[in-house]
């Protein structure tokens, strides 16, 4: 039966009814005067009766307000580990500090939501947080650059979840269209799946792309996992092979931060000696031959843009210290050479720049990638298209069955044989570590050593048009 007493601070309000109601017990100014400095230095305070429903009806309304998120917990920094892998040495304090910050947690919470919206939240001050460390009764407000804290809270305003995510046109499902895009998975963990991208599917969605391989994958690929994979690399369009893929946030952070550290760190470290943690040898067929059978290309890479801002080409720059130079490096060795005038070439790019195995192949060993047109089309207006032998159209078993084609491909063509070849370049082997095994270690010991994380080895077939090609050379 006893009510709940709660302090509240007296407003000014309260000040003027009390003044107005005690004026005839003042027979001064000097007493109303003394009234007021006494309210002003002891910050009087009144007690009022509020009982248990009112207060849990006040608390509840302001929930009402608000979109509560999970509380923060201590994950593994995606980031971190991906170097760890790479062999970049860390600081201790570095590894200790904790940096995530509200503006992440908030995307990771909510990936839905897009970056621009999360971002006008924390400038207009409308992001609240609940710290767990201190006895609050109502939470802050909090700045997108503060970092969390385990078990902090974050609130955001009620009405985000009206706003659309993404204007994503919705395709309607097909069932030829899931098998063809099961068909390409070659590897598949709790971590990560890796695909084996056909030649001709853009991997990134843009402007005049209405497929593209990420988006098929988000729709036919998640099985079990409640996340879309990620991309954590690039193939060009034309350009076919191995593509890694993060099933969840935290792997596609340490992956993207392996191809990124060994991108970077390629320019310092001994080619020789060094363990390579990251792998790709990439399969391509040139028009001519080296002088030399293998060897390191390492030539800048700049970029050109031509027809007022139209399109843009990569080249080789001759000042290694203009701004747009970029340090790429390449190594090459021949698989084999034919009299025709065609070389097969194993090319494993130490770093990964925009068309940096065409343009090395192109500019640095004169003989341009068969199908690249953008950097070999003088090449091309030469090449004789050799016919397929009759050994090999006898030999109908040993060419690769064709996939279904529901994205209109042109999976079918495209080999030497054709007055159009398609790109001949095919990304075929890539090691990488085992993330998962290395997720594992690393949530189960915070300080778990993981240089010792085993790797896995992937290898991609060959396209039609490149098996055709091959055999067409063979014979």
């Amino acid at each position: 039966q006893n009510p709940r007493r709660t302090t509240v601070m007296a407003g000014p309000w309260l000040l003027r009814r009390v003044v107005h109601r005690s004026r005839h017990l003042f027979a001064t100014s000097d007493d109303t005067q003394t009234l007021y400095s006494a309210f002003y230095r002891f910050q009087c305070h009144y007690a009022t009766t509020v009982t248990d429903a009112q207060v849990c009806n006040r608390n509840e309304n302001e929930k009402a307000k608000w979109l509560t998120l999970p509380p923060f917990n201590a994950t593994v920094n995606g980031a971190d580990l991906g170097r760890e892998l790479a062999g970049v040495k860390m600081d201790v304090k570095e590894n200790s500090t904790n940096t995530m910050t509200a503006l992440k947690w908030v995307q990771r919470c909510c990936p839905e939501l897009p970056k621009s919206l999360v971002q006008k939240l924390f400038r207009l001050r409308q992001v609240r947080r609940d710290s767990s460390n201190v006895e609050e009764q109502r939470p802050k407000r909090v700045s997108a650059k503060e970092s969390m804290n385990v078990g902090d809270r974050i609130f955001l305003p009620i009405t985000v979840q009206k706003f659309p995510s993404e204007k994503v046109v919705d395709y309607p499902s097909s069932e030829e269209e899931r098998k063809f895009v099961h068909s390409l998975e070659l590897y598949k963990d709790p971590e990560i799946i890796v695909v084996n991208k056909p030649p001709g599917m853009p991997v990134q969605g843009g402007i005049g792309i209405k497929r593209s391989l990420d988006e098929l994958a988000a729709k036919y690929m998640r099985h079990e996992c409640s996340e879309a994979p990620r991309l954590v690399h690039r193939l060009d369009r034309d350009c076919s092979g191995l593509l890694v893929m993060g099933r969840t946030q935290l792997s596609a952070s340490a992956l993207h931060s392996i191809f990124r550290e060994k991108t970077f760190d390629s320019q310092n470290e001994d080619l020789e000696s060094k363990k390579r943690i990251l792998q790709k040898k990439y399969w391509a067929l040139v028009i001519g031959c080296p002088r030399r059978s293998g060897g390191i290309i390492s030539a800048p890479l700049g970029k050109l843009v031509l027809d007022n801002g139209k399109s843009e080409r990569i080249t080789i720059m001759s000042d290694v210290r203009a701004p747009s130079a970029q340090y790429a490096v390449t190594e090459y060795r021949i698989i084999g050479s034919s009299e025709k005038g065609y070389t097969w070439l194993e090319l494993s790019p130490l770093t990964g720049r925009k068309h940096q195995l065409r343009v090395h192949c192109a500019e640095a060993l004169g003989t341009p990638i068969v199908g690249d047109y953008k950097y070999g089309w003088q090449a091309h207006r030469k090449m004789k298209h050799l016919p397929l032998p009759t050994s090999v159209l006898n030999l109908g078993v040993q060419i690769p069955r064709q996939k279904p084609d529901p994205f209109n491909l042109r999976l079918g063509n495209g080999s030497i044989s054709d007055k159009q070849p398609h790109l001949h370049l095919h990304c075929k082997e890539m090691v990488l570590p085992n993330i998962s095994v290395a997720l594992q270690r690393a949530q189960v010991v915070s300080d778990a050593d993981l240089v010792d994380v085993e790797s896995i080895k992937l290898v991609a077939p060959l396209p039609f048009h490149m098996q055709k090609s091959w055999d067409c050379l063979s014979s």
